[in-house]
């Protein structure tokens, strides 16, 4: 198979007993995929946000372009197996404090869709903890779904706007 290229958004609200806080755990977790599962071929900085969800501790998120000969599922069992080392449980209420979260967003295939994986994201275009990173390292990078660049869908989620009168 060809090279594929994917957008993948990270984050970490927990620290963990190796790894240590979640910048580290981010910081680990991006040298171990691109020594196990492709070439990262950007990264953006990683920003601290605030939680979605039940959970009460800030996020530190990142994003990244790899390159890998996986399709989309292969590439998603992979990550999932990253998250797994780093202590990530499957089960219980969602959105709960977690050592590391993988999200594959985008890829250069266009529209994947199965039930356990969804590409894009179905919720990406909401999220500026996910479109900041990623517009800085794939800015040019359209929404096959809305055509939108994901400078133009970071820039439509964070304008101001005025304030009603």
């Amino acid at each position: 198979m060809s090279k594929q290229v994917y957008l993948v958004a990270l984050g970490s609200n927990q620290r963990h007993h190796r790894f240590g806080a979640p910048r580290q755990v981010v910081e680990q977790a991006i040298a171990r995929i691109d020594d196990k599962i492709g070439k990262v071929v950007a990264r953006s900085r990683l920003i601290e946000t605030a939680p979605v969800g039940p959970s009460q501790r800030r996020y530190v998120n990142g994003a990244l372009v790899l390159s890998c000969a996986m399709k989309p599922a292969k590439l998603l069992r992979k990550l999932q197996k990253v998250e797994r080392k780093f202590g990530r449980v499957r089960r219980g209420q969602r959105w709960r404090a977690r050592p590391l979260d993988c999200d594959i967003v985008l890829w250069s295939g266009g529209i994947f869709a199965r039930p356990d994986l969804m590409i894009p994201h179905p919720l990406f275009r909401e999220r500026s903890f996910v479109l900041g990173p990623a517009a800085q390292i794939a800015g040019d990078w359209r929404d096959p779904v809305t055509g939108l660049t994901l400078r133009q869908l970071h820039g439509r989620l964070t304008r101001r706007r005025p304030l009603p009168r």
